[in-house]
């Protein structure tokens, strides 16, 4: 749901989160209305919240790991019951 294509555009997209997310803070004081576009600049890098960003970065290796196939994460049925 939250990963990305690579590991690389991953990563990129958290860096400038990250980066945008420490410049809003560092000028909220002086420019409270960059602040706050810088907010938003750095929500949509990061896909969300920074934990968001985090469960998106564990997905994609998990993706890269397994070459891209998809998992089957349905529990199989019970083969005891009729």
């Amino acid at each position: 749901m939250f990963a990305s294509t690579t590991l690389a555009r991953h990563i990129a997209r958290g860096a400038v989160g990250i980066g945008a997310l420490y410049y809003a803070i560092e000028v909220a004081a002086s420019h409270p209305w960059g602040s706050l576009a810088l907010g938003l600049v750095a929500l949509a890098a990061l896909g969300g919240c920074p934990i968001c960003w985090t469960i998106g970065l564990l997905e994609t290796a998990f993706q890269q790991r397994n070459n891209g196939q998809r998992v089957n994460r349905q529990i199989p049925p019970n083969r005891a019951s009729p």
